[in-house]
């Protein structure tokens, strides 16, 4: 993967979503740079959900500009956005319990060996390899990657979710509530982990909750309120109580037009 630092990766322009007569997104502007961690937030409603399953390709965008890597993206499904390096990492992890964790991350991608009659033998050797190869680059530790996933942690089943969606040569990685239900320990680890990400040069979104975690880890914060965009924080010189006042809809933090981030203290 060769991403330049700092490059514009996914740009939304104008982005609307209806769902019948309900507008879940109104003139939407969202952006991720490689090496960037950006915090999703907006409460209950705001229209995070929507968002990002419109970036994953599960509810296209109505209409609004996708682009990606300055190119400008028809996206009709998960299959198109797969295809431009985004993936997703849903609350839920979508593992397989009963696998280990070699098969949970080459499901759908099992490398073949030799072909017997009409069968492909699995090289299940190299598989174990190039999983330990992603793992030990993320520096994410587990007991044996031939462990069944029902036998790890909340906090290990959630890295090897991040490390399956990171190792088919990903550009962006979209974490929906990454730390949720976490403890403190498996929280530290998570937060490491997109930490590492960024080093690697990818694009990063998180949506969460938790503005203590996202003031930490992200570089910028995008506030969605009632299904539009209104604020563009610098991560790095915004407070939680300007988060908030943005998050409920007080008059406060000014949108600066000529660079897309919003100045703090000042009304919107």
């Amino acid at each position: 993967m060769t991403l330049t630092p700092h490059s514009l990766l996914l740009q939304l322009c104008g982005i609307n979503k209806h769902f019948g007569a309900v507008q879940a997104l109104i003139d939407v502007n969202f952006e991720v740079r490689a090496g960037e961690v950006v915090g999703l937030v907006g409460d209950n409603g705001a229209g995070k959900s929507t968002l990002v399953k419109g970036i994953a390709g599960i509810f296209p965008f109505d209409d609004g500009a996708y682009v990606f890597e300055g190119k400008a993206q028809l996206i009709r499904g998960p299959q198109d956005v797969a295809r431009l390096g985004i993936e997703t990492v849903y609350q839920d992890l979508a593992l397989c319990d009963n696998l280990d964790v070699v098969a949970n991350l080459y499901l759908g991608h099992e490398r073949g060996a030799h072909q017997t009659s009409l069968l492909t033998a699995v090289d299940e050797i190299a598989m174990e390899k190039h999983t330990l190869d992603v793992l030990r680059e993320l520096a994410v530790s587990l007991p044996n990657v031939r462990a069944k996933i029902a036998t790890l942690s909340s906090g290990q089943r959630q890295a090897v979710a991040v490390a399956r969606a990171v190792m088919w040569n990903s550009k962006l990685v979209l974490l929906d509530e990454p730390t949720a239900a976490l403890g403190i320990t498996q929280t530290r680890q998570v937060l490491d982990l997109i930490q590492r990400l960024r080093q690697q040069g990818l694009g990063v979104v998180v949506v969460s909750h938790n503005l203590v975690e996202v003031l930490e880890v992200c570089d910028r914060i995008v506030v969605l309120r009632l299904g539009r965009t209104v604020g563009n924080f610098d991560a790095h010189a915004t407070s939680s109580d300007q988060i908030v006042t943005a998050i409920t809809g007080s008059k406060f933090g000014y949108a600066d037009e000529s660079n897309g981030r919003t100045r703090a203290g000042q009304a919107l």
